[in-house]
């Protein structure tokens, strides 16, 4: 069969990326120290070279008549010799388009000789081995009357998950770790009884496996090492062929019962590692425009993955900002958050009005998402919580590690628990931000369970082939006696009061709470506190151990937390509405604040609304406050209500009271 023969001729310099019409495609791709660019199109193992015939400051392109939807494609990029130091041109490794939306192949580095291959410093032809970026046709997807749901954040709960593991176990059904697995309708069904508004997933941008990882025979199964920015992650597909399509019915469904979805997004790094790392894309294209440099070309690792994308840079600003438009608009979903998000805003210094958040902010699109960082790097100078412009809002790393010491250690700091419970006024309290710019957690995808916070001293991550040297080694956790699992059953009531305090307060606090996926069933991974690697049943949410009385008691919290007023009014707590007590029911004073072996307190909110709050893992009495109330929700039945207003509880918790204006029995 004859073989197709290509021409190309004068283009446009955007939108970059392919853009097809009826006649062809137009091509466009940016580097400012590239001598020149050769487009190159595949048949049937042909290989055709093109060069890109016009230039435009730093975009080359041109346009190809004839082509269609599933043309593959790839680049060679030539340098210029005056190219600065950290360049590395090689125009005998193909490289995919930054702008891919389907990538045909996968590279694979198992070993040094097959790494040879991707090596910029390898002179031979990689194009047999190499990937492909493909041409993907118009989007024909058919939404319907599909609606965002726009909940205000005050009234936004976010349920952390991963695609694969969300699902892989749930009973009896179909294509089951899948996107499709999301438009499940007990699936969907599940997420609406529980309370949440919105599901945030781990990445679903297409990602690879590093190459430490290869060689022992595992995989990133968060995947956070991102391949392309723009295709989609096939192997969470049912058909691999059609995962934008199955992401597409997901969203769909979820917004059909209220649920807006968030993409977890890595802007911070690419796949392509260390200077030891393959070349696939950006370091062909223009190492010294892509990524942070050192003067003497080695790479700045603020991201601990061996590079940085320089997002300052005004074409890689650009790059990104396409990128999460494109997700928004042809995938529309509703918010993102930004994995190691200081990087966005180094310049290098971290500027909180920074090129990358002055173009969101002014963007008519992603101005509407919700937005959320991570609001640190391992960079110097990398922790800015609270630094962030609006609309971003941030995870509140000081929130998960003062409520953990206050009910996993006992800290009895009623003073850092009040101020978290309260929404973090002391960081987020300025600049006409609200409390929802607080992301409360109390555990996340990074680090030990919620089951495992209680049942753990230590970390046990010898799975990953790393000799339990990776991971988090302060977790502020607490085993109640034991390490691990154990049939104990005095440690495992503790555990449960702890579990059911520090959900409490997640749910109960001002600001935006987080849950982690399998939380509120009591998920275990082990005591694996980095399970980035495991995919398989240590990471799958095991839905046949669900604890069914812990669900009962999230939704419980979940639907009270809908009710209290003043939690979705998103507004900073003042006098007028909430009133902090000791234990005999008077107001706080200096000595109640800092006296730290109390570790109990009373919060009235509204003159509605009444928690208990005790730290103690011993019995404390409370004097209620004057009225009539009635118990809403409580970690467990030991308790004692006496006429004379006392409230007696055996345990640590917190006990939630609502007002009743007529019979004064509980």
């Amino acid at each position: 069969m004859k073989t197709k023969t290509w021409r190309i001729e004068e283009g446009a310099p955007y939108p970059m990326g392919v853009s097809l019409t009826e006649e062809g495609a137009n091509f466009a791709l940016f580097s400012i120290h590239a001598e020149k660019v050769e487009l190159c199109l595949f048949d049937k193992g042909k290989e055709t070279r093109l060069e890109m015939p016009s230039r435009r400051g730093s975009v080359f392109y041109g346009f190809v008549p004839e082509v269609g939807a599933g043309q593959q494609y790839g680049f060679r990029v030539y340098g210029r010799a005056d190219a600065p130091g950290g360049s590395c041109f090689n125009p005998n490794k193909l490289l995919i388009d930054p702008y891919s939306k389907k990538i045909d192949g996968k590279p694979s580095y198992k070993d040094d000789e097959e790494m040879a291959w991707f090596r910029p410093e390898d002179g031979r032809d990689n194009a047999a081995v190499a990937p492909k970026s493909v041409v993907v046709g118009d989007d024909d997807f058919d939404w319907g009357d599909d609606r965002r749901p726009n909940h205000p954040w005050g009234r936004t709960i976010v349920y952390e998950a991963h695609v694969k593991g969300f699902t892989k176990q749930f009973p009896d059904l179909e294509h089951a770790g899948t996107y499709q697995a999301l438009t499940d309708p007990r699936v969907v069904d599940y997420l609406k009884t529980l309370g949440v508004t919105a599901v945030e997933l781990l990445p679903v941008h297409q990602h690879l496996d590093e190459y430490h990882l290869q060689k022992m025979g595992l995989s990133n199964y968060w995947g956070y090492n991102t391949y392309s920015h723009f295709a989609i992650e096939p192997s969470y597909a049912a058909d691999a062929e059609c995962a934008a399509e199955e992401l597409k019915q997901a969203v769909k469904a979820l917004h059909q019962a209220g649920l807006e979805v968030i993409l977890d997004v890595v802007y911070n790094h690419t796949a392509e590692q260390d200077e030891k790392g393959p070349m696939l894309c950006q370091r062909g294209i223009d190492n010294a425009l892509w990524y942070w440099l050192k003067p003497d070309g080695s790479y700045e690792n603020w991201s601990g993955c061996g590079n940085t994308l320089n997002i300052v840079r005004r074409d890689v600003t650009r790059w990104a900002a396409d990128s999460l438009r494109y997700w928004a608009e042809t995938f529309h979903v509703d918010g993102f958050r930004f994995d190691l998000g200081t990087v966005l805003g180094r310049e290098p210094d971290f500027q909180a009005y920074g090129r990358f958040f002055q173009v969101v902010y002014q963007d008519p699109v992603l101005a509407r998402c919700k937005l959320i960082v991570e609001a640190w790097d391992i960079g110097e100078g990398g922790y800015h919580l609270g630094n962030f412009p609006q609309p971003f809002a941030e995870w509140n790393g000081r929130f998960r590690d003062d409520m953990r010491a206050f009910w996993v250690w006992e800290s009895g700091n009623l003073g850092a628990f009040a101020e978290r419970l309260a929404g973090s006024s002391d960081i987020f309290n300025h600049s006409g931000r609200h409390p929802s710019a607080s992301i409360n957690f109390i555990t996340a995808h990074d680090g030990f369970t919620l089951r495992d916070l209680v049942s753990y001293n230590e970390k046990h991550n010898h799975a990953n082939g790393e000799d339990n040297r990776d991971g988090h080694n302060e977790n502020i956790s607490y085993n109640h006696g034991i390490e691990g699992e154990t049939q104990d059953a005095a440690i495992l009531e503790d555990r449960s009061y702890t579990v059911k305090a520090l959900l409490a307060s997640l749910f109960l606090a001002n600001g935006t709470p987080m849950l982690l996926a399998g939380d509120e069933f009591g998920n275990s991974q082990q005591g694996n506190n980095n399970s980035y690697c495991q995919d398989n049943p240590i990471t799958w949410l095991d839905w046949q151990q669900a604890d069914e009385a812990l669900q009962g008691y999230t939704r419980d919290l979940i639907r009270l937390r809908q009710e209290i007023k003043l939690l979705g009014d998103d507004v900073w707590w003042k006098q007028e509405r909430v009133r902090w007590l000791n234990i005999q029911g008077e107001p706080m004073s200096e000595l109640c604040w800092h006296n730290r072996g109390a570790k109990a307190m009373q919060i009235v909110l509204d003159d509605e609304w009444l928690l208990l709050i005790n730290a103690k893992r011993s019995q404390q009495i409370f004097n209620l406050p004057q009225g009539s109330w009635q118990i809403s929700c409580v970690p467990s039945e030991k308790f004692n209500y006496n006429a004379d207003g006392k409230l007696t509880v055996e345990h640590m918790g917190i006990w939630i009271l609502q007002r009743k204006n007529t019979s004064p029995n509980i």
